[in-house]
Parts: structure tokens; C-alpha cells; sequence
């Protein structure tokens, strides 16, 4: 990791129109930086927001405001050229590999799919690079003339890997890319991620539920809950000296490999429903089921700030 910010989020929401006209705040003033060669970890409930801001930070949805910069230049996602021009140095591996391949083409058309979109080398070279690429992701070269069906969910998944780095983008957004696989493969594509960032210097935002994998595979991590960021820290500080509320009640959930200890250890159980992004609470998202919550947590929205060197919180009640 360097200290150049390669990927910035600068106070990005996305509003989607739903039934009634009403609007669903999806994602609300994220402003978020991404270095070069590091893996920021983002986590947080289901429908908090993570994968709508990966994808708008990846160019496939475009902000309803705020502004996205890569390598210190604004990408203006409303200009054909420019999301274009991005859409080579960005790229995603989605969550679901059943659905995100194209069962009508095969493995190598899949893989080949973004040279040809971006004029990428002659023919020959791209079936070679198809070549090279699925032994990168551990596949064998004859699976390219071979159907998605024909592959396990596991194996699905290392295509969509390949597809990603088709054309040699340095940011790739990892939208909970091991949620839909068995636990016995979840590893060895965590660890197919990691060797690969190492080969090719690549920056990943990876999205992800489980809070074990996200430590083991980030340097730093961002916490969102209800569309909001609530803390952003480095991966060891983070668990070690957690701060907000919320973050705390996730990483009590998260169960420790030694049975004597995990009987031993205090959970802490979030109250509530969450409320809906259409009608979110005035104040503190998460002061209606934070136990802690004080009337200013009512009243007024708390902003992101750093509490501790390279530490940011969004909280009234932490000094």
C-alpha cells in the first residue's frame, strides 16, 4: 500500500425513485479514500448500502451527488468517454457466480468479452491471454470452450476473477465474492485474491458480511450502517479499540474458534428493527436501537470525524 489515494469517494449518495415517488437513501454522504495497492474492507448489515456504494464507486450506478475521482481526476460518469475510459482501470467480481456469466457463451467468449469491447489486442492474442488467465486463476486452458454450467460454484467464481483482469484494470471492486460459495472454498478464493493483488499490485474495495475474512484480507476497514459510514479504521485498530456503538455489537457477533472462551464472551444484542432507508430517523441512524443514545443523538446527525490518529467515527458520544 502507498500513500496515493487512488480511488476517492467524495460525499457520494445514490437515491433510487420508488413507489409513490418517495426515495430510498440508499447510500448518504460517504466520502471515502482508497490507496493505491491496499484492500479497504467495507461491512455492515444486509441493505446498509455496501454494494450501492462499491457500484457507484465502480462507475455502474452514477452518484445522485457528490463526485468520483480516480488517480486525482474526477471521473464524469454522465460523459460516455470517460466512463468508458474508467471502465478499464475499474472492474468487479460480483457476489453471485451463477448469475453474473452468461450461459450462452462460453468461458473464453465470457473472458474475452471486455478486449473486444476496449479493442484490446488481434484475435490470436486474446485467446492466448484467455489462456493465460485461467491459469492465473487456477482453471485449465481447455476450459475455455466449456459452458458456466459445467463448472462448480467455486470454479464460476475464478472466471469471473479472470474476466476482472482481462484488461489489466489496478481497481477492482470485490462485492462479497465468497458469500455464495462453501466454506471449504471460500479460503482458497480469499487466497487467489490476496496472491493476485501481490503479483499485480491491484487496489480492491472488498465487500463482505463476515467480519473473520475481512480482517484477514484488509488493511483498513469501514463500517456502514443505514447507508451512512459509522467508522473507518486499520484493520487491527479497528478490532482492537472499536468505538462506535454498532461496530461493537458486530464484532461481538463474531464467534471465536475456542469453545471455553466463546461461552465465556459477552454478546451484545442490537434491539430493534432497522429502520427503512425511505423514512430514515431524524438525527443518529442507529439512535433508535443504540442503548447509549442520548437526546443530541436524536436531534443531530453526527459527521465522521477522526478521534484517534487515522481512526474516524461517526458518534456524539465518543470524545
Amino acid at each position: 500500500m502507498t500513500d496515493e489515494i487512488l480511488v476517492r469517494a467524495d460525499h457520494i449518495s445514490k437515491f433510487f425513485k420508488v413507489a409513490g415517488g418517495r426515495m430510498l437513501h440508499a447510500v448518504e454522504d460517504v466520502s471515502l479514500d482508497i490507496h493505491r495497492g491496499e484492500t479497504l474492507g467495507l461491512v455492515g448489515e444486509s441493505g446498509c448500502g455496501k454494494s450501492t456504494l462499491g457500484r457507484t464507486m465502480m462507475g455502474i450506478y452514477r452518484p445522485t451527488k457528490g463526485k468520483l475521482y480516480y488517480a486525482g481526476k474526477e471521473v464524469d460518469l454522465s460523459n460516455r468517454k470517460d466512463r468508458i475510459a474508467f471502465s478499464k482501470k475499474a472492474q468487479i467480481v460480483f457476489q453471485d457466480p451463477y448469475a453474473s456469466l452468461d450461459p450462452r457463451m462460453t468461458v473464453g467468449s465470457i473472458i474475452q468479452e471486455g478486449m473486444e469491447i476496449h479493442g484490446l489486442y488481434d484475435e490470436q492474442r486474446r485467446r492466448e491471454r484467455v489462456a493465460e488467465l485461467l491459469d492465473i486463476v487456477g482453471l485449465n486452458r481447455e476450459h475455455a470452450n466449456r459452458f458456466p454450467h459445467e463448472f462448480s460454484g467455486g470454479q464460476r467464481q475464478r472466471i469471473g476473477i479472470a474476466r476482472a483482469l482481462a484488461i489489466e484494470p489496478e481497481f477492482i471492486v470485490c462485492d462479497e465474492p465468497i458469500s455464495a460459495l462453501d466454506v471449504s472454498i471460500q479460503a482458497q478464493v480469499i487466497n487467489l485474491l490476496h496472491d493476485l493483488q501481490q503479483k499485480m499490485g491491484l487496489t480492491y474495495l472488498f465487500i463482505a458480511h463476515d467480519l473473520n475474512i475481512v480482517r484477514y484480507i484488509s488493511d483498513r476497514i469501514a463500517v456502514m450502517y443505514l447507508g451512512s459510514m459509522v467508522e473507518l479504521a486499520q484493520s487491527g485498530e479497528l478490532y482492537a479499540n472499536t468505538l462506535h456503538p454498532y461496530s461493537k455489537a458486530l464484532l461481538s457477533a463474531v464467534p471465536i474458534p475456542d469453545p471455553d472462551l466463546e461461552t465465556t464472551k459477552h454478546r451484545q444484542i442490537i434491539e430493534g428493527d432497522v429502520p427503512s432507508p425511505i423514512n430514515k430517523p431524524k438525527g443518529c441512524a442507529f439512535s433508535s436501537r443504540c442503548p447509549l443514545a442520548c437526546d443530541k443523538c436524536r436531534e443531530a446527525a453526527p459527521q465522521l470525524r477522526e478521534a484517534a490518529p487515522g481512526h474516524f467515527v461517526a458518534c456524539h458520544l465518543v470524545k
